[in-house]
């Protein structure tokens, strides 16, 4: 390897390491508080409470893994009520500007370059290299003269909370084809068995409060190994079921987002709290890990939801 190639890959390795401990370092202080900010949106006194959404890139595209957790933080630490963001190019290229003082904030993006590399046999052969940067955007509340319906974007769907509305997410945990059962007073799911076990609805405090619980249990059914086979074992050691337990959460807020369901703290894991900031703070791509794995979960059971809308072949 060349003398350039090396300091090259050097100089790509220092940002990567800055971005895990920025973000890790945001997720820990929360923590730290007892405070979950994938929770936070929920639980804020801002309009935001009444209107759970992913927050969107400028052309309404949600944003996606550790990114929702890094700007819903933001939305409520700096009361925020606007899901839309971008970047100063963005808001320059339609005439607009942000405004003097503003700070922005971070978001990840992960991607590959490609470089030569000869191997043993004295062949030259191109191989992927990943990495990660970070990069600043602005909320719009942050940026003046942009077009009105920037400032006053329509709702993706209906958020009131109606019946309809709870009838849209059991349509789409029925569409999943998991099991479900009911009965006793515990949430959990039995990988063994396959199935997910709720108390009645009767004995949870609202609808809401049922929704979200069952999309917590659900995330953990994708990860059974005949679906997408999750095991932290190797990685996390005893941590591993508190570490699957953080990937339920996360997921179960994506989703209940997703489904415009208002979650909420289950007290029954404020115990993995701990075991959360120890595998954070010895892991700084801990949470990475675990935000991707809750996307991937969510996007698993979107795409069960197409498979069951396709119609079957003749």
């Amino acid at each position: 390897m060349s003398k350039q190639a090396k300091t090259t890959s050097t100089n790509s390795q220092q940002p990567r390491a800055d971005v895990y401990t920025r973000v890790t370092d945001r997720i820990v202080a929360d923590l730290e508080k007892g405070v979950r900010t994938w929770m936070k949106p929920w639980n804020s006194e801002h309009a935001l409470a009444r209107l759970p959404s992913l927050p969107l890139r400028h052309n309404g595209t949600p944003y996606r893994g550790v990114n929702v957790l890094l700007l819903w933080g933001e939305m409520v630490e700096k009361g925020y009520e606007n899901p839309l963001w971008m970047t100063y190019k963005q808001a320059e290229s339609m005439g607009a500007n942000v405004r003097k003082g503003e700070r922005g904030s971070l978001v990840v993006y992960a991607d590959t370059f490609s470089k030569t590399e000869e191997n043993e046999k004295g062949e030259e052969t191109e191989v992927s290299i990943p990495f990660m940067k970070g990069y600043t955007v602005f909320n719009v509340a942050q940026i003046e003269g942009l077009p009105d319906h920037y400032y006053h974007p329509t709702a993706p769907r209906d958020h009131g909370r109606t019946v309809e509305l709870i009838e849209e997410a059991e349509e789409f945990f029925a569409n999943t084809g998991a099991a479900f059962r009911h009965g006793g007073g515990r949430a959990f799911y039995a990988p063994s068995a396959d199935f997910i076990q709720l108390p009645p609805v009767e004995a949870f405090r609202d609808a809401e409060a049922y929704t979200a619980t069952k999309a917590h249990e659900l995330v953990h059914w994708t990860g059974n190994e005949k679906r997408m086979a999750r095991e932290f074992g190797k990685r996390f050691g005893d941590k591993a079921y508190a570490f699957e337990e953080l990937v339920a959460e996360l997921g179960s807020a994506f989703l209940c987002a997703d489904l415009a369901i208002t979650p909420e703290v289950r007290e029954d894991h404020a115990a993995y709290l701990g075991h959360w900031l120890d595998v954070l703070k010895d892991d700084k791509r801990a949470i990475f890990t675990a935000a991707a794995h809750a996307q991937r979960a969510l996007d698993f059971l979107h795409g069960l939801q197409k498979a069951e809308a396709e119609p079957l072949a003749a």
